[in-house]
C-alpha cells in the first residue's frame, strides 16, 4: 500500500512540475505554454504531490 501511495504522489508531483514549466513557457507546444494560471495551478499541484509523499512516508509509531 505504501508503494501505491508513493507512486500516486510522484505522479501528482510530476504533473505539477510539468504544468509549472509549461506555465512559465519553458516547455512549448501546448495551449498552456506561457499562461500564468498554469504556473499557479502547477505550483499548487506540485505542493500537493510533496504533501502526499510526506504523508505516505510518515513514521508509524
Amino acid at each position: 500500500m505504501r508503494l501505491i501511495k508513493n507512486l500516486l504522489a510522484l505522479i501528482v508531483l510530476a504533473i505539477g512540475v510539468l504544468w509549472t514549466l509549461q506555465g512559465i513557457g519553458f516547455i512549448r507546444g501546448s495551449f498552456m505554454t506561457g499562461q500564468s494560471q498554469w504556473l499557479y495551478v502547477g505550483i499548487v499541484t506540485a505542493l500537493v504531490g510533496l504533501a502526499g509523499l510526506a504523508w505516505a512516508n510518515r513514521s508509524r509509531v
